[in-house]
């Protein structure tokens, strides 16, 4: 080992003296101790930027469909259409994220996102308004997207101690949280203003600071001395590392149980139309959107206790509990103010998950897995919420909506409840 992977390896395991010493309210305030390492604090910048830009493409791709086609089944399908390319290129991104310099990976892939958003740029300044480029483009996005954020996540571990990997989860899930309540409210007050084709080019812009900020990144090699080739021979590997690892396959399937089992934005529409009519429809829906996200921002910058929990899988077992109450709870409240304070608890609940099972993720795999771990971490991210809103709206059709997000956060608490007494392994680990 190295004087430098030395000095890193005593900081992981030496107390943190200065959190040692924060009293009354600062114990809670969030650990900003990884923004004083320079590359880490280079990186967590760039996610700034691109977590509002990325929002206003997100708002700007099926407004244009729905302009063009007057359809929402046209805007779902263009949904779908991203998933396959991101699931595909997140799984095979992981495994390239293990076989060569992460930040020349990220080097590619931020750029090839912002060709993209330059591309999604032109089509719509030039009034092309054909959906099947825009599908296109939305797959070369999503395909960009998934070969970037394995390295990115599993980047982090190499750049803060273990001790601070809490921390650094924290402020990256907090920005990316900020992003999705103020992108989409600037995308809305920009559309009047500048225009569509704007929102694009703004995103693509922003992208070029990323790229800098990357570029400014230390070479993060691979690890170990053997070469590898990013085949499915990698890919498998990193399934049968999960399998062998309880914990690491306790962690994915507590997101799983959470997000499949117990997101309800499929049936926000229907609620706020019929449930919560009485406060104003357009009000209800907006609120019941923002819900999650502005407590999961709350939960952030309140996550100062995070750095000091050591049983990290309990921390996501009670999320994970806490989220299906909250989501219970949702479903059973005729007040829309009680019910956005039920799912801002979720989205706290949320936020200490993502921290924790991110943090797992990063503690428990060797680095040359890192890399497919936040592979199949990004699958089922995406992937869990999309499986959601087909799960919700059917049965909310059948049985009701409320009874349908009401029975779904019950199933939540008993399945995570069942896991955690059946397998030990997330119970028992710590840090």
């Amino acid at each position: 080992m190295d004087t430098s992977e030395s000095s890193t390896a005593a900081q992981a395991e030496a107390p943190a003296p200065e959190q040692a010493r924060r009293r009354g309210w600062r114990r809670w305030a969030m650990d900003t101790r990884p923004l004083r390492r320079p590359a880490y604090r280079r990186l967590w910048s760039s996610t700034i930027v691109t977590a509002i830009g990325s929002q206003l493409t997100a708002v700007a791709v099926p407004k244009q469909i729905y302009d063009i086609t007057g359809s929402s089944a046209w805007v779902g399908a263009a949904s779908l259409a991203g998933l396959l390319p991101l699931i595909v290129f997140a799984l095979w991104g992981g495994a390239v994220a293990d076989t060569m310099d992460r930040r020349k990976l990220l080097l590619i892939t931020n750029a090839g996102i912002a060709v993209t958003s330059l591309l999604f740029w032109v089509q719509a300044v030039t009034g092309l308004e054909s959906v099947a480029a825009l599908m296109v483009l939305l797959a070369m996005q999503q395909a960009f997207w998934g070969l970037n954020a394995p390295a990115r996540n599993a980047s982090i571990a190499r750049l803060v101690p273990e001790g601070e990997l809490p921390a650094a989860n924290a402020l990256g899930s907090t920005v990316m949280q900020t992003g999705q309540v103020v992108g989409p409210l600037l995308a809305g007050a920009l559309i009047p203003l500048i225009g569509l084709p704007e929102l694009y080019l703004i995103d693509a812009l922003a992208l070029c600071v990323t790229v800098w900020a990357v570029h400014k990144l230390p070479a993060l090699p691979p690890a170990g001395t053997a070469t590898r080739r990013a085949g499915v021979r990698e890919i498998v590997a990193g399934f049968r590392y999960i399998a062998g690892h309880a914990v690491l396959l306790l962690s994915f399937l507590a997101d799983i149980v959470a997000m499949v089992l117990g997101m309800p934005r499929a049936l926000f529409p229907q609620l706020a139309a019929e449930t919560y009519a009485p406060y104003g429809e357009g009000l209800a829906l907006g609120l019941l959107f923002a819900a999650i996200p502005i407590g999961a921002v709350a939960g952030g910058l309140f996550s100062g206790a995070f750095s000091r929990a050591r049983r990290h899988g309990w921390m996501v077992i009670g999320a994970v509990v806490v989220w299906g109450a909250a989501i219970a709870g949702f479903g059973l409240s005729d007040s829309l103010w009680l019910a956005v304070a039920f799912l801002a608890v979720a989205g706290i609940a949320d936020m200490v998950s993502m921290v924790f099972r991110g943090a797992i993720l990063l503690s428990a795999a060797t680095d040359e897995m890192r890399g497919r771990m936040q592979g199949v971490f990004t699958v089922v991210v995406a992937g869990g919420p999309r499986l959601a809103d087909v799960l919700h709206g059917s049965a909310g059709s059948a049985f009701g909506a409320r009874t349908a997000v009401a029975g779904g956060g019950v199933l939540v608490v008993l399945v995570m409840l069942a896991l955690a007494a059946a397998v030990p392994a997330l119970r028992r680990y710590r840090v």
